[in-house]
């Protein structure tokens, strides 16, 4: 399927730079939209965002307005250089008749025009030039122009801007224009065209996620009976392919605790739930070490070959986190998300290390209910938060909460009414201490 190619500056120049664009119309399909006014820009862009794949902009002054629209497409500027000013300069010296020594040029570098006019072999010694950046008011270049021409310094103005041509015009100063010559469009539309192609092919690389919960199989918890622990499995296996659905990816169970995503590289770096939305998830669920490899790569061999080093990479780092190999072989981790929840995987307290020793409750589940308690808000938590945050039964957050009772690291301080009937539920205060263990962020 073709990209549609938005084509967006004044009627002189999208009419131009359609023309050419039809040259590549076995490649492209161009769209123009029109202005009269560079502040018109943002809200055009933005409003035809969705007609678009990717954007050809006529000229330096809209790089601000496609930011201003928020819009997140691909984009292509137009550059004007010094050839860009050669063609003017002949309009003006050969067609018009008139010097070409007493000139205010705006927005191109003075490099290019003092090279220009040195190769040429004109006088630029009453040539001004006011450069553009991105944070230069347009405004200001108007006023450049009219400043100097009312000064006598100069005879004529040359803008790269429709709207400061016109508005020149109106007010009797004489004003040329600088637009891109055609060599530089055609080198524009071929620059998008490539790398228009470069990124599809990528996005429709195979994409390959493997997921490994290290230990499943040998769980050993006397208190966990065997129905709980095949909820356990069931909630994994729930949390992957529902992360597997969100991706549009196929989910396959490869071993005991070991899992594997196939979708293409386009769905895994456009979804809106990024990868570390799992992590959290599957650390929220078990203790256990969660760690995620993800491949690219042009076969579903290559990219699970990718997907594995990856892996391996990520259990040589940390528990509960990613890493991802390109196809190229390039290696990115350990992958940074957003901060959901935040817990430590171990503590510097030997007495709460040692009270929780005697509980059968790890470490690492006593932070996850401080992490949830402070996520409440009011220093307190019931059995049925815990139980509903960290994906277990209740029965489960109720025996963690008696152990943590037991040990004196929790305490009752009073009791909630039920929603429906049954006895009141406890509520209780967990207290860690002061922490000072190493702490990760999924």
């Amino acid at each position: 399927m073709k990209p549609r190619v938005g084509i967006i500056g004044p009627d002189d120049s999208v009419q131009l730079i359609s023309e050419i664009a039809m040259e590549y119309s076995d490649h492209i399909q161009p769209v123009p939209f029109i202005y009269s006014n560079t502040n018109e820009a943002s809200d055009l862009i933005q409003k035809n965002q969705q007609a678009v794949d990717l954007w050809i902009l006529a000229g330096p002054a809209l790089y601000n307005s496609f930011l201003e629209s928020g819009v997140n497409q691909p984009f292509f500027l137009l550059k004007l250089d010094g050839a860009s000013l050669t063609k003017t300069l002949v309009e003006i010296g050969y067609n018009d008749k008139k010097a070409l020594e007493s000139i205010s040029i705006d927005m191109l570098t003075e490099r290019d025009v003092y090279e220009t006019y040195n190769d040429l072999y004109i006088s630029s010694n009453q040539v001004y030039v006011q450069e553009y950046t991105h944070e230069t008011p347009l405004e200001s270049l108007l006023t450049f122009h009219q400043n100097l021409y009312q000064k006598g310094k100069v005879e004529l103005c040359i803008t790269c801007l429709r709207s400061i041509y016109d508005q020149l015009r109106l007010e009797n100063i004489p004003a040329y224009r600088v637009t891109p010559t055609r060599s530089n469009i055609r080198e524009t539309l071929s620059t998008a065209i490539q790398q228009w192609e470069t990124m599809h092919f990528k996005q429709s690389q195979i994409a390959a996620i493997l997921v490994k919960i290290q230990g499943i199989e040998k769980k050993d918890d006397h208190h966990m009976v065997s129905y709980e622990l095949h909820r356990l499995i069931l909630d994994i296996q729930a949390a992957i392919l529902n992360f597997a659905e969100s991706i549009s990816g196929s989910f396959i169970t490869i071993g005991t605790g070991a899992f594997v995503i196939f979708s293409t590289r386009g769905s895994v770096q456009e979804t809106e739930k990024p990868i570390g939305s799992l992590l959290e998830e599957l650390s929220l669920i078990s203790d256990l070490p969660s760690n995620i490899g993800i491949g690219y790569g042009d076969t579903a061999l290559s990219a699970e070959e990718n997907a594995r080093l990856a892996l391996n990479h990520a259990q040589n780092y940390d528990s509960f986190c990613a890493f991802l190999v390109d196809n190229n072989g390039s290696i990115e981790g350990p992958l940074e998300e957003k901060e959901v929840i935040t817990f430590k995987y171990r503590t510097e307290n030997k007495e709460i290390s040692d009270k929780l020793k005697h509980s059968g409750i790890t470490i690492t589940t006593f932070n996850k209910i401080l992490s949830v308690q402070k996520r409440v808000g009011n220093g307190t938590i019931t059995a049925t938060q815990i139980a509903d945050t960290l994906k277990m039964t209740p029965r489960n957050a109720r025996r963690i909460l008696t152990g943590l009772l037991d040990q004196g690291i929790a305490e009752i301080i009073g009791d909630e009414a039920p929603t429906s009937k049954g006895r009141p539920r406890k509520i209780y205060r967990v207290s860690g201490g002061v922490e000072t263990g190493t702490s990760k962020t999924i």
